[in-house]
C-alpha cells in the first residue's frame, strides 16, 4: 500500500475572519500539516490588509513547504509619498500552492472574463503546479472561479477543463529535450482541481465538471469528466457547507469549495471532510486523503 497524502483547499478571504479580524496565523494553523495546500484570495499590498505580503508571511510560517504564488489580479498599488521606481509595489490578489515536495513547474492560467459596469468582476485564474509527490508526479490546479454568475463560470470551465485534459498533448512550461538551460518536466496524466469554484452541486457548472448522470446507469468514470472527491467517499452532493454569508448574519450558504480528481485517481480517494470549526475566513477548509 502506498503513502497517504493529505490535501486541503481554503479560500482565506485575505485572512479576514468571521469575527471581523485579520489573522494570517490562524489561517495557516487551520491547514498546517497537510501535504498539499491550495489557498485562494491571498494578497499583496492590499490597503485594508495588515499583512502587506501574505505569500511571504505564509511561507515564513510554513518554512517546511515549497510554494508558488499566482496572482490573476496585478495592479499598481498606489504608492504614497515620493518613492523610487524601484519600489514598484503591486496590488496582487490570487492563488497560492504549497507542497511538502518540490513543485517542478507552475503556470498561471488566466480564465475568460466579461467586463461589467455595476458589480466588481476581477480576473480569475487557475494556478497549475506539477509536484514531485511520492509514487510519481501529480498535477494540481488551485482554482478560483467567477463569483458573479453561472454563465461566466461555464465559459471558464469550457476553457479550463479541456486544457487540463490535453496537457499531455500541449505540454506544460517547457517541452523538448534539446535545451540544456532548462530541463523538460514530466507531464503526469493524473491531476487534482481544487479551490473555490463558486458553484453549488445542483448547478449546470457542477454537471459540466462531473457529467450528467444517466437515467439508468447513473454516474460513471469518464475521461471527459472529473470526480467530486466528497461524493466519491459516500457523502451526498447536497451535504456539507463551506461558505457562510457574512452579509446575512453568517447564514450557512452551501458547498462552494471542492476537490475534484481525474477519474483514474478516484479509487485512491479514501476520505473527505470539511473543517467546520475554524473562523479565519467566510469559507471553510476542505480536506481529502489520497492513498496512492
Amino acid at each position: 500500500m502506498g503513502r497517504a497524502m493529505i490535501v486541503v483547499t481554503y479560500n482565506i478571504q485575505y485572512s479576514l475572519g468571521k469575527d471581523g479580524a485579520h489573522n494570517i496565523k490562524r489561517v495557516v494553523d487551520a491547514v498546517r500539516g497537510a501535504d498539499i495546500i491550495a489557498l485562494q484570495e491571498v494578497t499583496r499590498h492590499m490597503a485594508t490588509v495588515p499583512d502587506f505580503d501574505q505569500p511571504a508571511r505564509i511561507a515564513e510560517l510554513l518554512p517546511e513547504y515549497f510554494w508558488v504564488y499566482g496572482p490573476p489580479v496585478d495592479m499598481a498599488a498606489g504608492l504614497q509619498g515620493k518613492k523610487s521606481i524601484r519600489d514598484n509595489r503591486r496590488l496582487q490578489f490570487g492563488n497560492m500552492l504549497l507542497s511538502k515536495w518540490p513543485i517542478l513547474s507552475s503556470r498561471l492560467l488566466l480564465l475568460p472574463r466579461t467586463r461589467t459596469y455595476d458589480k466588481h468582476n476581477q480576473q480569475c485564474g487557475a494556478l497549475e503546479g506539477i509536484v514531485d509527490v511520492p509514487g510519481g508526479p501529480l498535477r494540481f490546479y488551485c482554482v478560483h472561479l467567477n463569483h458573479l454568475n453561472g454563465e461566466e463560470r461555464l465559459r471558464q470551465l469550457d476553457y479550463l477543463l479541456p486544457l487540463m485534459m490535453e496537457v499531455r498533448l500541449d505540454g506544460a512550461t517547457v517541452t523538448g529535450g534539446d535545451w540544456n538551460v532548462i530541463a523538460e518536466v514530466p507531464i503526469p496524466d493524473d491531476y487534482v482541481m481544487l479551490g473555490d469554484h463558486n458553484l453549488l452541486p445542483d448547478s449546470d457548472e457542477y454537471l459540466r465538471i462531473v457529467g450528467r448522470p444517466d437515467y439508468f446507469y447513473g454516474s460513471r468514470l469518464s475521461a471527459r469528466h472529473l470526480v467530486d472527491a466528497w461524493v466519491q467517499v459516500g457523502h451526498s452532493r447536497d451535504e456539507g457547507v463551506t461558505w457562510y454569508d457574512g452579509d446575512n448574519d453568517w447564514v450557512p450558504s452551501g458547498r462552494l469549495d471542492y476537490v475534484f480528481v481525474s477519474p483514474s485517481l478516484a479509487p485512491h480517494v479514501k476520505r473527505a471532510w470539511i473543517d467546520n470549526d475554524t473562523i479565519g475566513s467566510d469559507h471553510q477548509p476542505v480536506w481529502i486523503e489520497l492513498q496512492r
